[in-house]
């Protein structure tokens, strides 16, 4: 993915902490470049006065919206109105929604639709529909297991023996001749087959180790004119 690639970054104040917040950008960092930073929620709320510091110190935007009726989230409205506006205005190529509300599904898929990239983040209770709307996933949780989380799996929607079969599938399909695959296609394939694949929900910073732990696979790396950079291919073992 293209390091350029401009994201707007769409915070449900309601659904999210704001511990979360600096996790949030640095992990959008690595997929390309914040254009927008907008946060949306009823300001006039005691409950959501913990973000003020947060939306100085990290320069997000607030958008205002009332809670005209109980029981309705209008906040949800006010962030799908902006995502599309955004959206026809031209100016991104990717959407991080961040959320553990299912009611963004559509705006998800909409937008994948239209040819954005959608990152979606929120908490371990996010329902799995939204989380499969998204290209990516990303628990928070796991962004901030050194803080928030005991157990890592805790975190996890594919379990780690889903994902064991799903790997072997794929080197059964794509691998060479000798039945070697290269790992970085392994991972692309994942992500693709299940949105919430992050080796960090498993502990790990690294594909690699992950793979390792399975048990199920030979490893090799294969050196290259760059002394810095070698090649990593897995196997199913017999």
């Amino acid at each position: 993915m293209k390091e350029d690639k401009r994201f707007a970054v769409l915070i449900d104040a309601d659904n999210v902490s704001e511990k979360y917040i600096k996790l949030i950008f640095d992990e959008i960092s690595n997929y390309g470049v914040i254009t927008y930073k907008r946060i949306y929620g009823d300001w006039t709320m005691p409950t959501l006065s913990s973000w003020k510091s947060s939306l100085l110190r990290y320069s997000i935007t607030p958008i205002q919206q009332y809670s005209y009726t109980t029981g309705r989230n209008s906040t949800d409205s006010a962030l799908i109105i902006d995502a599309m506006d955004i959206l026809y205005s031209g100016n991104v190529e990717g959407f991080c929604l961040v959320s553990s509300d299912s009611d963004f599904t559509r705006l998800a898929a909409r937008l994948r639709e239209s040819g954005m990239y959608v990152i979606g983040m929120g908490e371990k209770k996010t329902p799995q529909p939204f989380v499969v709307a998204c290209n990516k996933f990303k628990y928070l949780e796991a962004l901030a297991k050194d803080e928030a989380m005991d157990d890592p799996l805790d975190t996890v929607v594919t379990s780690p023996e889903v994902v064991r079969e799903a790997i072997r599938q794929i080197v059964d399909e794509i691998s060479d001749e000798d039945g070697w695959t290269p790992l970085s296609d392994i991972g692309n394939t994942l992500v693709r087959r299940f949105p919430d694949f992050d080796v960090r929900n498993y502990g790990f910073t690294k594909l690699t180790p992950f793979i390792k732990r399975l048990k199920s696979f030979e490893i090799k790396s294969v050196k290259t004119s760059n002394e810095n950079i070698k090649l990593i291919y897995i196997k199913n073992k017999e």
